[in-house]
């Protein structure tokens, strides 16, 4: 599918992590995708989760910054959990964050929800095309995560977030970017309640929490409120923290036990 692909050399890799580089017209460039393969799969297809980070990332923070290899790694070992891959790609590094979204001629929507998956299916042997594919993230990543894999209900088949931004108009919170150059030809685009409703009737599973203590705690907990009232299905959870990594840290653990739930 792509016109050049780049994979990094085994005898040079460690914790189980492997790198990909493709080039991509939606990216219109290349983009870096880092993927956690368990070892021992066997040949039957494992799930595949794609795991975004948030806003002045790339395709290292989820290893380097949130250990996410170490913790999945460690919860199949003990048994928690069936093994999965985890693709980390960068969100496409424009400005301090894409938010996932398409704009400024580029496509980073398709770029996740096509690219990735297809990248790791060409690359890594224990992920197929019959492979369950889940979604999840932090902050923008959290946005990105409801926002896809809601629209994408026939790809994903579960997502769990953690700290979301809930609307675009959020972002400013982080980034020096001008809030314009994210919006859509359609603004309810924009909003993860809007496109839950939209897109009600054929739903995946959706998780997501925040810390108590979150800068974005109370637009998770009005995002919960207005599900609730909508009777659209979910969970959520509140715990103790921040919005900082010891807490996605902590509670990526919570989102594979999701996942494993959903085999």
């Amino acid at each position: 599918m792509f016109r050049t692909t780049e994979i990094s050399n085994p005898d040079f890799e460690s914790n189980n992590l492997r790198f990909i580089t493709i080039k991509t017209p939606h990216l219109k460039g290349r983009g870096d995708i880092c993927v956690f393969v368990p070892p021992d799969t066997g040949s039957a297809p494992i799930p595949l989760l794609i795991l975004l980070h948030g806003v002045y990332g790339s395709a290292w923070a989820w290893t380097l910054k949130g250990g996410a290899h170490v913790s999945a790694m460690e919860m199949i070992q003990n048994g928690e959990i069936k093994p999965m891959a985890i693709a980390m790609p960068s969100d496409g590094l424009w400005g301090d964050g894409s938010a996932y979204l398409p704009h400024n001629g580029y496509d980073f929507e398709k770029w996740i929800v096509d690219d990735v998956p297809q990248a790791v299916i060409e690359n890594i042997p224990a992920v197929t095309s019959t492979s369950k594919l889940f979604i999840g993230g932090l902050s923008m990543g959290g946005f990105g995560a409801l926002r896809m894999g809601v629209k994408h209900a026939e790809k994903f088949q579960a997502i769990s977030a953690h700290s979301s931004i809930t609307d675009i108009e959020q972002m400013p919170l982080f980034v020096e970017e001008d809030l314009s150059h994210y919006y859509q030809a359609k603004p309810e685009e924009t909003s993860v309640l809007s496109v839950i409703k939209e897109h009600r009737h054929h739903l995946p599973a959706i998780r997501f929490d925040c810390g108590t203590e979150d800068l974005l705690i109370e637009k998770n907990r009005t995002l919960h409120r207005q599900l609730a009232d909508e009777n659209i299905k979910h969970e959520y959870y509140e715990f103790e923290g921040g919005h900082e990594w010891p807490y996605w840290q902590k509670h990526i653990r919570d989102s594979l036990l999701f996942f494993n739930g959903q085999f």
